[in-house]
C-alpha cells in the first residue's frame, strides 16, 4: 500500500497517522526516538507492507506485473492500489477525498520538525502537487510513476506502467475490491495489540 491507504488505515489519530505516513523513511530502533503513538503508527505501517507482501491477492497483481516491470512491481501495485483507494474513497470513508487529504497534509504539517529529511523532500513535493488526490485520476497516477521512475537509479520502466493500468483496469481493480477490506479487517484487529 501506498501513502494514502497508510493515512487511511491509521483512523482518527494524528499521531498514529504521522508514524504510519513516515515509516518508510524511519529506520530500526530509530522508531524508539519517537513518542509512544507515532512509534505505533511505525509499527502499524510495517504490519501493514507485511501483511501485503504476503497476500495471495496482491501476490497475482505483482506477479501480472512482474515480467515487465521485475523488482519494481510491488511499487507498482502500491501505487494502483492507492488509485483504486482514492478513486472510490467514499465508499470506504465517511468523508470524501478532497477534505481528507488536506486533513492528512494538515497533520504532517504540523509536525514537520519530527520527519526525516528524506520525507521533508518527499512530502514537500506530494503536498505541493496534491498528490493523494491525484491519486484518484489515471493522470495523477501517472505522474506518480513518472516520478518515481526518474528517482530510480536505473530504468524502470515505471513511466509505461500506467498504461497496463488502464489496458487491465477491470482486473487490477477487482484485486483491490477483493483485497482491501480482508487489509481493513486485518488492521482493525491489530490496532489494538500495538
Amino acid at each position: 500500500m501506498n501513502f494514502l491507504a497508510h493515512a487511511f488505515l491509521s483512523g482518527d489519530n494524528p499521531e498514529l497517522l504521522l508514524g504510519n505516513f513516515i515509516a518508510d523513511t524511519v529506520k530500526g530502533k530509530q522508531a524508539e526516538l519517537y513518542t509512544l503513538e507515532v512509534a505505533k503508527g511505525i509499527k502499524l505501517h510495517r504490519l501493514i507492507d507485511s501483511y501485503t507482501d504476503t497476500h495471495n491477492v496482491v501476490a497475482e497483481t505483482k506477479t501480472r506485473l512482474r515480467p515487465k516491470y521485475r523488482k519494481f512491481a510491488p511499487v507498482i501495485a502500491d501505487i494502483f492500489y492507492d488509485h483504486f483507494l482514492a478513486s472510490r474513497f467514499e465508499v470506504y470513508a465517511e468523508e470524501p477525498l478532497a477534505p481528507y487529504t488536506q486533513k492528512v497534509y494538515s497533520i504532517v504539517s504540523a509536525s514537520l520538525h519530527l520527519l526525516p529529511e528524506r520525507m521533508k523532500y518527499t512530502f514537500d513535493h506530494m503536498q505541493r502537487h496534491n498528490w493523494l488526490l491525484g491519486y484518484a485520476e489515471l493522470e495523477g497516477i501517472g505522474r506518480a510513476l513518472t516520478g518515481m521512475s526518474r528517482r530510480a537509479s536505473f530504468a524502470s520502466g515505471m513511466e509505461t506502467a500506467v498504461h497496463e493500468l488502464e489496458e487491465n483496469y477491470t482486473l487490477y481493480a477487482a484485486e483491490f475490491n477483493a483485497f482491501f477490506p480482508e487489509l481493513i479487517k486485518y488492521v482493525e484487529e491489530v490496532k489494538p495489540s500495538l
